[in-house]
């Protein structure tokens, strides 16, 4: 799986009634990339990202996550994929471990 997408993106589209938050975007990212998202406030990286993992369905657009289609198999693309919201909190009297596990169950 060498130099393979791992990350397909096909003109993503998300309007939230007139405004449109994505707006065709396209990009792929390689297998040992380091990718990162830069933006101002409203640039629409966190709606990119939630609809990355599925959590935000596009208004068009296409998703594959290591080859699998977000669309048609979530659980398969999903496992592929860690994500942390910018705003959360930790327990503190769970370890690091506990932690990741807790919040990956509730997901």
């Amino acid at each position: 799986m060498e130099n393979a997408h791992i990350i397909e993106i096909e003109h993503l589209k998300k309007s939230f009634g007139d405004v449109k938050a994505v707006n065709d975007l396209s990009f792929n990212v390689r297998q040992g990339e380091l990718f990162a998202f830069l933006g101002v406030n409203g640039a629409g990286k966190s709606t990119t990202f939630q609809m990355m993992c599925g959590l935000l369905k596009p208004t068009k657009g296409k998703r594959y996550l290591m080859g699998f289609d977000v669309d048609k198999e979530p659980q398969k693309a999903r496992a592929h994929l860690g994500y942390m919201t910018q705003k959360f909190s930790l327990y503190s009297k769970l370890s690091v471990l506990d932690n990741l596990e807790f919040f990956s169950g509730v997901y």
